[in-house]
């Protein structure tokens, strides 16, 4: 089935470059003021309740420096994305004990389970690469980090 949006366009104008925060809520809620001003939020603070709700279930620190926190939710009207680097790197309470440095928001609406997980697979597919994730922690401005995203995701053809 081939993917109706790429990343980087996901992601659009929602990347912060070496984001200095104390821990994972900080960072959670640096990401969601990255999506804050989309036209597709209509509640950014209860993007953030839901998005730290889904967090407490259990934690979305998937390894290999990477935290891919998301929820669907009724305070976004579609699917909207924020991506940033960390540094240093937070305490996820990954599965593999290891310090978060590229964090990756996913939120979507209630309805819209199947693509919301369409993008999560995504996301881990794309992220898995170690010369991307490389890319992205020497990546000093937003523009690099996209550009490194598009190029992997053109590599998955």
């Amino acid at each position: 089935m081939p993917f109706d949006l790429s990343l980087a366009d996901l992601l659009d104008q929602s990347v912060g470059v070496c984001l200095d925060v104390a821990d994972k809520g900080e960072a959670i809620g640096r990401l969601v003021a990255l999506v804050a001003g989309a036209e597709a939020v209509v509640d950014a603070d209860r993007l953030g309740e839901d998005v730290r709700a889904r967090e407490a279930q259990m934690s979305t620190g998937v390894g290999g420096g990477l935290g891919l926190p998301h929820a669907r939710t009724d305070a976004v009207t579609a699917t909207v994305a924020a991506f940033a680097t960390l540094d240093p790197p937070v305490a996820f309470d990954a599965l593999d004990g290891e310090p978060v440095r590229l964090a990756f928001l996913l939120a979507g609406p209630e309805a819209d389970r199947a693509r919301h997980l369409r993008l999560l697979s995504r996301v881990s597919r794309v992220m898995s690469d170690p010369a991307l994730r490389q890319r992205l922690y020497d990546a000093a401005t937003p523009a690099e980090v996209l550009a490194a995203i598009r190029d992997a995701e053109a590599a998955l053809v």
